[in-house]
Protein backbone atom coordinates (compact mmCIF):
# COMPACT_ATOMS: atom_id res chain seq x y z
CA UNK A 1 0.00 0.00 0.00
CA UNK A 2 1.30 3.43 -0.93
CA UNK A 3 2.03 5.69 2.05
CA UNK A 4 -0.08 8.85 2.09
CA UNK A 5 1.91 12.02 2.70
CA UNK A 6 1.02 13.88 5.91
CA UNK A 7 1.64 17.25 4.23
CA UNK A 8 -0.64 18.23 1.38
CA UNK A 9 1.05 20.85 -0.82
CA UNK A 10 -2.17 22.65 -1.79
CA UNK A 11 -5.31 23.07 0.28
CA UNK A 12 -7.82 25.57 1.66
CA UNK A 13 -8.00 26.28 5.39
CA UNK A 14 -10.21 28.57 7.49
CA UNK A 15 -9.96 29.93 11.02
CA UNK A 16 -12.16 32.28 13.01
CA UNK A 17 -11.78 34.83 15.78
CA UNK A 18 -14.26 36.58 18.04
CA UNK A 19 -14.10 40.03 19.57
CA UNK A 20 -13.71 41.08 23.19
CA UNK A 21 -17.46 41.80 23.15
CA UNK A 22 -18.49 38.31 22.09
CA UNK A 23 -20.50 36.89 25.02
CA UNK A 24 -18.12 33.97 25.58
CA UNK A 25 -15.19 36.37 25.59
CA UNK A 26 -16.95 38.65 28.07
CA UNK A 27 -17.23 35.60 30.32
CA UNK A 28 -13.55 34.70 29.76
CA UNK A 29 -12.46 38.21 30.63
CA UNK A 30 -14.48 38.32 33.83
CA UNK A 31 -13.07 34.95 34.91
CA UNK A 32 -9.54 36.23 34.31
CA UNK A 33 -10.32 39.43 36.22
CA UNK A 34 -11.04 37.11 39.14
CA UNK A 35 -7.73 35.25 38.66
CA UNK A 36 -5.82 38.55 38.58
CA UNK A 37 -7.61 39.82 41.69
CA UNK A 38 -6.51 36.77 43.67
CA UNK A 39 -2.94 36.70 42.35
CA UNK A 40 -2.59 40.42 43.10
CA UNK A 41 -3.13 39.62 46.77
CA UNK A 42 -1.51 36.18 46.97
CA UNK A 43 0.86 34.87 44.26
CA UNK A 44 0.13 31.32 45.46
CA UNK A 45 -3.66 31.73 45.26
CA UNK A 46 -5.80 29.03 43.69
CA UNK A 47 -8.67 29.95 41.40
CA UNK A 48 -11.05 28.05 39.15
CA UNK A 49 -13.72 30.54 38.17
CA UNK A 50 -16.55 30.03 35.68
CA UNK A 51 -18.69 32.95 34.49
CA UNK A 52 -22.12 33.09 32.90
CA UNK A 53 -23.35 36.26 31.20
CA UNK A 54 -26.80 36.71 29.76
CA UNK A 55 -29.38 39.49 29.45
CA UNK A 56 -28.47 41.96 32.23
CA UNK A 57 -27.00 39.23 34.40
CA UNK A 58 -23.49 38.21 35.48
CA UNK A 59 -22.96 35.04 37.52
CA UNK A 60 -19.64 33.83 38.94
CA UNK A 61 -19.10 30.33 40.33
CA UNK A 62 -16.15 28.16 41.24
CA UNK A 63 -13.44 27.49 43.76
CA UNK A 64 -10.68 29.60 45.24
CA UNK A 65 -8.03 29.74 47.93
CA UNK A 66 -5.82 32.51 49.31
CA UNK A 67 -3.54 32.88 52.30
CA UNK A 68 -4.18 34.67 55.58
CA UNK A 69 -7.96 34.38 55.31
CA UNK A 70 -8.09 36.84 52.41
CA UNK A 71 -10.84 35.13 50.41
CA UNK A 72 -13.81 37.08 51.75
CA UNK A 73 -11.99 40.40 51.39
CA UNK A 74 -10.99 39.64 47.79
CA UNK A 75 -14.50 38.50 46.90
CA UNK A 76 -15.96 41.73 48.30
CA UNK A 77 -13.88 43.72 45.84
CA UNK A 78 -14.71 41.65 42.78
CA UNK A 79 -17.97 43.29 41.75
CA UNK A 80 -16.34 46.65 41.09
CA UNK A 81 -13.55 45.01 39.07
CA UNK A 82 -16.03 42.93 37.05
CA UNK A 83 -18.22 45.93 36.23
CA UNK A 84 -15.16 47.94 35.21
CA UNK A 85 -14.11 45.17 32.81
CA UNK A 86 -17.55 45.15 31.18
CA UNK A 87 -17.45 48.95 30.94
CA UNK A 88 -14.02 48.82 29.31
CA UNK A 89 -15.30 46.41 26.68
CA UNK A 90 -18.02 48.94 25.90
CA UNK A 91 -21.29 47.46 27.13
CA UNK A 92 -23.77 50.15 28.13
CA UNK A 93 -26.78 48.71 26.30
CA UNK A 94 -30.33 48.27 27.52
CA UNK A 95 -29.97 44.49 27.41
CA UNK A 96 -26.50 44.37 29.00
CA UNK A 97 -25.16 47.37 30.91
CA UNK A 98 -22.02 47.44 33.00
CA UNK A 99 -23.69 49.47 35.76
CA UNK A 100 -27.11 47.85 36.01
CA UNK A 101 -26.64 44.15 35.21
CA UNK A 102 -27.54 41.86 38.12
CA UNK A 103 -24.38 40.44 39.71
CA UNK A 104 -24.07 37.24 41.71
CA UNK A 105 -20.91 35.59 43.06
CA UNK A 106 -20.92 31.94 44.13
CA UNK A 107 -17.18 31.39 44.59
CA UNK A 108 -16.27 29.13 47.50
CA UNK A 109 -13.19 27.53 49.04
CA UNK A 110 -11.17 25.02 47.04
CA UNK A 111 -11.68 21.33 47.78
CA UNK A 112 -9.24 20.03 50.38
CA UNK A 113 -8.87 16.84 48.34
CA UNK A 114 -7.64 18.79 45.32
CA UNK A 115 -5.42 21.02 47.45
CA UNK A 116 -3.55 18.09 49.03
CA UNK A 117 -2.73 16.71 45.59
CA UNK A 118 -1.37 20.00 44.30
CA UNK A 119 0.49 21.37 47.31
CA UNK A 120 4.14 20.53 47.93
CA UNK A 121 5.13 18.94 51.23
CA UNK A 122 6.37 15.78 52.94
CA UNK A 123 9.25 15.45 50.44
CA UNK A 124 6.74 15.79 47.58
CA UNK A 125 7.10 18.39 44.85
CA UNK A 126 4.05 20.37 43.87
CA UNK A 127 1.74 18.25 41.73
CA UNK A 128 -0.28 19.08 38.65
CA UNK A 129 -3.67 20.62 39.37
CA UNK A 130 -5.44 18.10 37.17
CA UNK A 131 -4.86 15.23 34.79
CA UNK A 132 -4.95 15.89 31.07
CA UNK A 133 -3.15 16.43 27.79
CA UNK A 134 -1.90 19.76 26.46
CA UNK A 135 -0.49 20.82 23.09
CA UNK A 136 1.80 23.52 21.79
CA UNK A 137 2.32 24.59 18.20
CA UNK A 138 4.26 27.01 16.05
CA UNK A 139 4.62 27.56 12.32
CA UNK A 140 6.76 29.96 10.33
CA UNK A 141 3.94 31.07 8.02
CA UNK A 142 3.52 34.39 9.88
CA UNK A 143 5.87 36.72 11.75
CA UNK A 144 4.10 35.74 14.96
CA UNK A 145 4.81 32.05 14.20
CA UNK A 146 1.09 31.32 14.30
CA UNK A 147 -1.26 29.94 11.61
CA UNK A 148 -2.07 32.63 9.06
CA UNK A 149 -5.90 32.30 8.92
CA UNK A 150 -6.17 32.64 12.70
CA UNK A 151 -3.64 35.47 13.04
CA UNK A 152 -5.31 37.48 10.31
CA UNK A 153 -8.75 36.88 11.81
CA UNK A 154 -7.47 38.17 15.16
CA UNK A 155 -5.83 41.18 13.50
CA UNK A 156 -9.07 42.22 11.83
CA UNK A 157 -11.06 42.23 15.05
CA UNK A 158 -8.33 43.88 17.08
CA UNK A 159 -8.17 46.72 14.54
CA UNK A 160 -11.95 47.11 14.56
CA UNK A 161 -11.92 47.25 18.36
CA UNK A 162 -9.29 49.98 18.20
CA UNK A 163 -11.51 51.91 15.80
CA UNK A 164 -14.57 51.47 18.01
CA UNK A 165 -12.73 52.60 21.13
CA UNK A 166 -11.24 55.45 19.12
CA UNK A 167 -14.61 56.93 18.17
CA UNK A 168 -16.27 54.73 15.54
CA UNK A 169 -19.51 54.71 17.53
CA UNK A 170 -21.60 53.06 14.80
CA UNK A 171 -20.02 49.76 15.82
CA UNK A 172 -20.98 47.85 18.99
CA UNK A 173 -18.74 45.40 20.90
CA UNK A 174 -19.91 41.99 19.62
CA UNK A 175 -18.17 40.70 16.48
CA UNK A 176 -16.75 37.65 14.73
CA UNK A 177 -14.35 37.25 11.83
CA UNK A 178 -13.26 34.37 9.64
CA UNK A 179 -10.51 34.15 7.02
CA UNK A 180 -10.20 31.42 4.38
CA UNK A 181 -6.72 30.98 2.91
CA UNK A 182 -5.50 29.14 -0.16
CA UNK A 183 -2.22 27.31 0.49
CA UNK A 184 0.16 26.41 -2.33
CA UNK A 185 3.23 24.26 -1.67
CA UNK A 186 2.36 24.41 2.00
CA UNK A 187 2.49 28.21 2.17
CA UNK A 188 -0.32 30.82 2.28
CA UNK A 189 -0.75 32.14 -1.25
CA UNK A 190 -3.96 34.23 -1.17
CA UNK A 191 -7.06 34.99 0.84
CA UNK A 192 -10.17 33.49 -0.73
CA UNK A 193 -12.84 34.75 1.68
CA UNK A 194 -13.19 37.23 4.52
CA UNK A 195 -16.26 36.98 6.74
CA UNK A 196 -17.04 39.71 9.27
CA UNK A 197 -20.16 39.84 11.40
CA UNK A 198 -20.22 43.01 13.49
CA UNK A 199 -22.84 44.34 15.86
CA UNK A 200 -23.94 47.84 14.86
CA UNK A 201 -26.32 50.68 15.58
CA UNK A 202 -29.93 50.46 14.44
CA UNK A 203 -30.55 51.62 10.88
CA UNK A 204 -27.36 50.46 9.19
CA UNK A 205 -27.54 48.04 6.25
CA UNK A 206 -24.96 45.30 5.59
CA UNK A 207 -23.57 47.52 2.84
CA UNK A 208 -23.18 50.36 5.36
CA UNK A 209 -21.37 48.07 7.77
CA UNK A 210 -19.10 46.77 4.99
CA UNK A 211 -18.16 50.34 4.11
CA UNK A 212 -17.14 50.85 7.74
CA UNK A 213 -15.27 47.62 8.46
CA UNK A 214 -13.61 46.72 5.16
CA UNK A 215 -11.04 49.56 5.13
CA UNK A 216 -9.92 48.65 8.64
CA UNK A 217 -9.58 44.99 7.69
CA UNK A 218 -7.53 45.85 4.63
CA UNK A 219 -5.12 47.82 6.82
CA UNK A 220 -4.04 44.67 8.66
CA UNK A 221 -4.19 42.01 5.94
CA UNK A 222 -0.82 41.31 4.28
CA UNK A 223 0.01 42.93 0.97
CA UNK A 224 -0.73 40.68 -1.98
CA UNK A 225 -2.98 38.26 -0.08
CA UNK A 226 -6.23 40.06 -0.91
CA UNK A 227 -7.05 39.90 -4.62
CA UNK A 228 -9.88 41.00 -6.89
CA UNK A 229 -11.31 37.50 -6.44
CA UNK A 230 -11.39 37.69 -2.63
CA UNK A 231 -14.98 37.25 -1.52
CA UNK A 232 -16.15 39.57 1.28
CA UNK A 233 -19.13 38.58 3.38
CA UNK A 234 -20.24 41.23 5.91
CA UNK A 235 -23.20 40.66 8.22
CA UNK A 236 -24.72 37.94 6.03
CA UNK A 237 -27.76 37.65 8.34
CA UNK A 238 -28.70 41.18 7.23
CA UNK A 239 -29.01 42.76 10.69
CA UNK A 240 -26.90 42.55 13.84
CA UNK A 241 -28.24 45.07 16.35
CA UNK A 242 -29.07 42.74 19.23
CA UNK A 243 -25.79 41.18 20.33
CA UNK A 244 -23.49 40.42 23.19
CA UNK A 245 -24.88 38.64 26.25
CA UNK A 246 -28.35 40.03 25.45
CA UNK A 247 -28.39 38.15 22.15
CA UNK A 248 -26.64 34.95 23.22
CA UNK A 249 -25.54 33.68 26.65
CA UNK A 250 -21.80 33.56 27.22
CA UNK A 251 -19.79 31.01 29.20
CA UNK A 252 -16.15 30.75 30.19
CA UNK A 253 -14.08 28.38 28.09
CA UNK A 254 -16.21 27.96 24.96
CA UNK A 255 -13.73 29.53 22.54
CA UNK A 256 -10.68 27.34 23.13
CA UNK A 257 -9.85 26.96 19.43
CA UNK A 258 -9.97 30.73 18.97
CA UNK A 259 -7.70 30.99 22.01
CA UNK A 260 -5.07 28.63 20.57
CA UNK A 261 -4.36 27.72 16.93
CA UNK A 262 -7.60 28.08 15.02
CA UNK A 263 -7.89 24.36 14.38
CA UNK A 264 -4.51 24.10 12.65
CA UNK A 265 -3.13 22.08 15.57
CA UNK A 266 -4.60 19.71 18.17
CA UNK A 267 -6.10 20.98 21.41
CA UNK A 268 -6.10 19.03 24.66
CA UNK A 269 -9.62 20.18 25.50
CA UNK A 270 -9.03 22.27 28.61
CA UNK A 271 -9.88 25.96 28.68
CA UNK A 272 -7.45 28.63 29.93
CA UNK A 273 -9.48 31.52 31.33
CA UNK A 274 -10.48 31.51 34.97
CA UNK A 275 -7.66 29.19 36.04
CA UNK A 276 -4.60 29.99 38.13
CA UNK A 277 -1.28 28.68 36.79
CA UNK A 278 -1.20 25.54 38.95
CA UNK A 279 -3.80 24.28 36.48
CA UNK A 280 -1.70 22.67 33.77
CA UNK A 281 -4.54 23.13 31.29
CA UNK A 282 -3.29 26.68 31.20
CA UNK A 283 0.36 26.76 32.29
CA UNK A 284 1.53 23.66 30.41
CA UNK A 285 -0.19 24.82 27.21
CA UNK A 286 1.68 28.10 27.58
CA UNK A 287 4.94 26.23 28.19
CA UNK A 288 4.49 24.05 25.10
CA UNK A 289 3.73 27.08 22.93
CA UNK A 290 6.91 28.66 24.30
CA UNK A 291 9.01 25.61 23.46
CA UNK A 292 7.46 25.08 20.03
CA UNK A 293 7.88 28.75 19.13
CA UNK A 294 11.54 28.67 20.10
CA UNK A 295 12.12 25.51 18.05
CA UNK A 296 10.72 27.24 14.96
CA UNK A 297 12.41 30.58 15.71
CA UNK A 298 15.75 28.74 16.01
CA UNK A 299 15.28 27.25 12.54
CA UNK A 300 15.10 23.68 13.85
CA UNK A 301 11.76 23.18 12.07
CA UNK A 302 9.22 25.11 10.05
CA UNK A 303 6.37 23.56 12.02
CA UNK A 304 6.38 22.02 15.45
CA UNK A 305 3.67 20.32 17.51
CA UNK A 306 4.30 19.26 21.11
CA UNK A 307 2.17 17.19 23.48
CA UNK A 308 2.50 16.64 27.22
CA UNK A 309 0.36 14.69 29.70
CA UNK A 310 -0.07 14.90 33.47
CA UNK A 311 -1.71 13.11 36.39
CA UNK A 312 -3.32 15.14 39.17
CA UNK A 313 -1.00 15.42 42.13
CA UNK A 314 2.05 14.18 40.17
CA UNK A 315 4.82 16.64 39.42
CA UNK A 316 6.64 15.18 36.41
CA UNK A 317 4.84 14.76 33.10
CA UNK A 318 3.72 11.26 32.17
CA UNK A 319 4.71 11.73 28.52
CA UNK A 320 6.23 14.24 26.11
CA UNK A 321 5.96 14.12 22.32
CA UNK A 322 7.43 16.13 19.43
CA UNK A 323 6.27 16.23 15.80
CA UNK A 324 8.01 18.52 13.31
CA UNK A 325 5.77 17.46 10.41
CA UNK A 326 8.64 16.45 8.16
CA UNK A 327 10.24 19.91 8.38
CA UNK A 328 12.72 19.24 11.19
CA UNK A 329 16.48 19.73 11.03
CA UNK A 330 16.96 17.70 14.24
CA UNK A 331 15.66 14.25 15.14
CA UNK A 332 12.44 14.49 17.11
CA UNK A 333 13.76 12.04 19.70
CA UNK A 334 16.61 14.44 20.47
CA UNK A 335 14.18 17.32 20.90
CA UNK A 336 12.10 15.17 23.23
CA UNK A 337 15.15 14.63 25.43
CA UNK A 338 16.24 18.27 25.55
CA UNK A 339 13.16 20.51 25.49
CA UNK A 340 11.52 19.65 28.84
CA UNK A 341 14.74 20.35 30.74
CA UNK A 342 14.89 23.87 29.33
CA UNK A 343 11.83 24.76 31.40
CA UNK A 344 12.25 23.01 34.72
CA UNK A 345 11.42 19.51 33.53
CA UNK A 346 7.90 20.74 32.67
CA UNK A 347 6.86 20.40 36.31
CA UNK A 348 4.07 22.81 37.28
CA UNK A 349 6.36 24.83 39.54
CA UNK A 350 9.21 24.75 37.02
CA UNK A 351 6.90 26.18 34.37
CA UNK A 352 5.56 28.90 36.64
CA UNK A 353 9.00 29.98 37.80
CA UNK A 354 10.51 30.03 34.32
CA UNK A 355 7.64 31.99 32.76
CA UNK A 356 6.77 34.10 35.81
CA UNK A 357 3.14 33.04 35.80
CA UNK A 358 2.23 33.81 39.44
CA UNK A 359 1.34 37.38 38.53
CA UNK A 360 -1.87 39.23 37.64
CA UNK A 361 -1.28 39.02 33.87
CA UNK A 362 -4.33 37.16 32.65
CA UNK A 363 -7.14 39.63 31.90
CA UNK A 364 -5.20 40.82 28.86
CA UNK A 365 -5.14 37.29 27.41
CA UNK A 366 -8.92 36.86 27.24
CA UNK A 367 -9.45 38.17 23.69
CA UNK A 368 -7.62 37.92 20.35
CA UNK A 369 -5.73 34.76 21.23
CA UNK A 370 -3.32 33.67 23.94
CA UNK A 371 -0.60 33.13 21.34
CA UNK A 372 0.96 35.32 18.66
CA UNK A 373 1.07 38.24 21.08
CA UNK A 374 3.87 40.58 22.14
CA UNK A 375 5.49 40.05 25.57
CA UNK A 376 5.02 43.11 27.78
CA UNK A 377 7.03 44.76 30.52
CA UNK A 378 4.68 43.55 33.26
CA UNK A 379 5.31 39.89 32.40
CA UNK A 380 2.29 39.30 30.21
CA UNK A 381 2.70 36.82 27.35
CA UNK A 382 6.09 35.69 28.64
CA UNK A 383 5.48 32.42 26.78
CA UNK A 384 5.82 34.34 23.51
CA UNK A 385 9.49 35.14 24.11
CA UNK A 386 12.12 33.51 21.89
CA UNK A 387 14.90 33.63 24.48
CA UNK A 388 15.75 29.94 24.09
CA UNK A 389 16.92 30.32 20.50
CA UNK A 390 20.62 30.73 21.32
CA UNK A 391 20.59 27.73 23.66
CA UNK A 392 18.84 25.56 21.09
CA UNK A 393 21.22 26.54 18.32
CA UNK A 394 24.18 25.82 20.58
CA UNK A 395 22.77 22.47 21.70
CA UNK A 396 22.17 21.24 18.18
CA UNK A 397 25.09 22.93 16.42
CA UNK A 398 22.98 25.18 14.20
Amino acid sequence: MQKVSSMRPSYIFTSESVSEGHPDKVADRISDVVVDAFLSRDPEARVACETLVTTNRIVLAGECRAGDDQISDIIKGLEEKVRQAVKTIGYAQKGFHWATADYACHLHAQSADIAQGVDAGHNKDEGAGDQGIMFGYATDETEELTPAPLQWSHNILRRLAEARHGGEHRLEPDAKSQVTVQYENGRPSRILKVLISHQHHEGLTPRDVEAIVKPYALEVLPDGMVTDETDWLVNPTGNFVIGGPDGDAGLTGRKIIVDTYGGAAPHGGGAFSGKDPTKVDRSAAYALRYLAKNVVAAGLARKCTLQVSYAIGVSRPLSFYVDTHGTGQVAEEKLEAVLPELIGGLTPRGIRLHLGLNRPIYERTAAYGHFGRTPDAQGGFSWEKTDLVAALKSEFGC
